[in-house]
């Protein structure tokens, strides 16, 4: 059953809704599987959809857990990249990136031999990941340090250091614009980049914002959704305007995001438990409803083949697990 909880339209405003179990929300759970390793933190995900890997960052354990989801296994361990937080999957290079924090770097691995093939020095907390492919960089947020650092992925050499003056959250590549967006969560902006000169181009003040963190870019519906740690708010930012057009109550301490492209619902991970799912439309976002993921569920990835959201669980009963859901329309 699908229960239609609410729905918003662009005028700046709240809409809640309470947690529920999956018999609210469009899909059903497929299963948990362990993980392996100790149960410690786990961070970002990322898909390669023609290995049919997910990549994942056990911040805990100091290391990249690649899963196949065709076999729904653990294929591989990436050790040696010290509390690792972002990951990114970037298939047309035949590589994937993570961020090293606790060494200050960025690790470039082959899914060939799931080894680390380059490290690159950053900033003094790198987080978050983004690729421009038509400049061949890579843009890495730095969470601590204020900047944001510029990788040529061609050389896996440092070319550049963007100073944003705040603590950076997410970072994401938008193909429509071909500009890097960057959450700037102390002084509540989102920041425009252009890679052709690696400039900030533009700063945009959101809000409703308190801690903005979680980011990512529909660029189909030219619509950028930011999520708000210190005030579990999900804002919805209009790409064209450059405003924010509506806000949502979501799960306390929301992370990570991800869409479905064929359904068209967006997920939105939360540090407390609950996951919450809006459908994503033209000219208006729903909140579908909200559900359970599990414990510390903040990081969430879509296999948009399968219509799968796939949660990373540091600790399910006293084991890592990765929770897997069906989506329905």
């Amino acid at each position: 059953m699908v229960l239609f909880v609410g729905w918003i339209s662009f005028g700046l405003s709240i809409n809640s809704v309470c947690a529920s179990d999956t018999r609210a929300v469009p899909l059903h759970k497929v299963a948990d599987i362990p993980l392996g390793g100790r149960p410690t933190r786990l961070d970002y995900v990322s898909f390669d959809p023609g290995r049919r890997l997910l990549y994942m960052a056990h911040l805990g354990d100091s290391e990249v857990i690649v899963f196949d989801v065709n076999a729904s296994r653990v294929v591989g361990r990436i050790s040696d990249v010290s509390s690792v937080h972002g990951v990114l999957a970037i298939p047309e290079l035949g590589r994937a990136y993570a961020t090293a924090t606790g060494t200050k770097e960025v690790v470039a691995i082959d899914p060939a031999t799931m080894t680390v093939t380059a490290r690159i020095a950053t900033g003094g907390y790198p987080d978050g990941l983004a690729y421009a492919p038509e400049v061949h960089k890579l843009y890495v947020s730095d969470e601590r340090g204020g900047d944001e650092t510029v990788v040529d992925v061609r050389s896996n050499t440092k070319v550049a250091t963007i100073a944003l003056g705040g603590e950076a959250g997410n970072t994401q590549y938008d193909p429509v614009s071909r500009h890097v967006f960057v959450n700037l969560q102390t002084r509540t902006q989102l920041v425009e980049i252009d890679p052709s000169s690696d400039t900030v181009i533009a700063r945009y003040d959101l809000r409703g914002a308190k801690g903005n963190h979680g980011l990512l870019i529909d660029s189909g519906h030219r619509l950028a959704f930011i999520a708000c740690e210190g005030n579990a708010a999900l804002l919805v930012f209009d790409m064209r305007t450059k405003r924010v057009t509506a806000s949502f109550r979501v799960g306390a301490g929301p992370d990570v995001l991800a869409y479905d492209e064929a359904y068209n619902y967006l997920y939105v991970a939360s540090e407390s438990g609950p996951a919450t799912i809006f459908r994503v439309a033209s000219s208006s976002v729903t909140k579908l409803g909200e559900f359970v993921a599990g414990p510390n569920a903040h990081v969430v990835g879509v296999d948009q083949s399968t219509n799968r959201a796939y949660f990373p669980l540091e600790n399910l009963d006293g084991h890592t697990a990765l929770s897997v859901f069906e989506a329905t329309q």
